[in-house]
């Protein structure tokens, strides 16, 4: 662990170098909160974009405040120009996750030169290649630097972090969920080795703002 530990930190610290507007993303799930603290202890200021779908879990919401007051965050919520509620079932995840997370995330990410993810190579066989640190282009022609500091690790990793900082985790891990987005498209997993298999009824593995959406 203070291996994993060890290396995480100089990616954050050497691309902080050359850093002049970076930011975070962050759904509060475990390995964001455990990046975000990491990365709050070198650069305090850092933005944290949270992108509000309007289909969080209340549990998730209030969490996420409560983290942000605690740690004086600079906590910024993205939001689609024009929601649609329960678009999820009136047409499909995919225009779904493209109006309520994609759009507004790749709008936001024009106002930044390195992007921090709290993304793993172990999470689902389509982060597998994930490299620590790669160019990424946005819709724009825009390139920034996305940059993945916990790629190497596992969930132990994660886990064995925030009890080691004694981070309080959001509650709904205690239910069973093992990876938390929207409500209406998470459930518990429906396969025990795999951690993502709760996610949009395990019809797909991403929701398009990573890594292109692909079907399982």
């Amino acid at each position: 662990m203070s291996d994993l530990h060890g290396a995480s930190a100089d990616v954050i610290s050497r691309t902080l170098l050359d850093a002049q507007a970076p930011c975070l993303t962050s759904s509060f799930q475990a390995e964001c909160v455990v990046l975000t603290h990491m990365l709050r202890t070198r650069r305090p200021d850092v933005q944290v974009l949270f992108l509000d779908t309007f289909h969080h879990f209340a549990d998730t919401l209030t969490y996420r405040d409560e983290i942000a007051q605690s740690w004086g965050l600079t906590l910024i919520n993205l939001q689609a120009e024009a929601p649609q509620f329960g678009l999820w079932q009136a047409e499909s995840t995919e225009a779904c996750c493209a109006r309520h997370k994609v759009g507004p995330l790749f709008a936001a990410l024009e106002s930044y030169d390195v992007w921090f993810t709290a993304l793993r190579r172990d999470q689902s066989p389509s982060r597998a290649g994930l490299q620590e640190i790669e160019p990424f282009r946005l819709p724009s022609g825009k390139t920034i630097q996305r940059v993945s500091p916990l790629a190497a690790w596992t969930t132990k990793d994660v886990w064995a972090y925030a009890k080691q900082h004694a981070i309080p985790l959001l509650p709904l891990y205690d239910l069973g969920y093992t990876s938390i987005g929207c409500e209406p498209c998470t459930s518990l997993p429906l396969d025990a080795s795999n951690p993502r298999s709760g996610r949009w009824q395990g019809e797909k593995l991403e929701c398009g703002i990573h890594i292109e959406v692909a079907k399982s």
